[in-house]
């Protein structure tokens, strides 16, 4: 059986965390932004971490990502 390819789309857009813990870009954050306020403007910058269901989605695209010894 061949190995699996990962999705370029998702080593792109994830990044996987000594741990095994998955971020991501904040969303809500390119456009529009004189309508929110400093504070919700300043959350957008920290990565945010992935959870339940779209965890277990992203860790079937990044496959070889979490068997790599790190």
């Amino acid at each position: 059986m061949p190995k699996m390819k990962t999705k370029s789309a998702a080593k792109k857009r994830f990044k996987v965390s000594a741990n095994g813990k998955v971020s991501h870009k904040h969303s809500f954050s390119s456009h529009n932004m004189e309508h929110k306020s400093r504070k919700r403007k300043r959350s957008f910058r920290k990565d945010q971490a992935l959870g339940g269901s779209e965890y277990k989605e992203v860790k079937a695209l990044l496959g070889t990502y979490f068997t790599k010894k790190r």
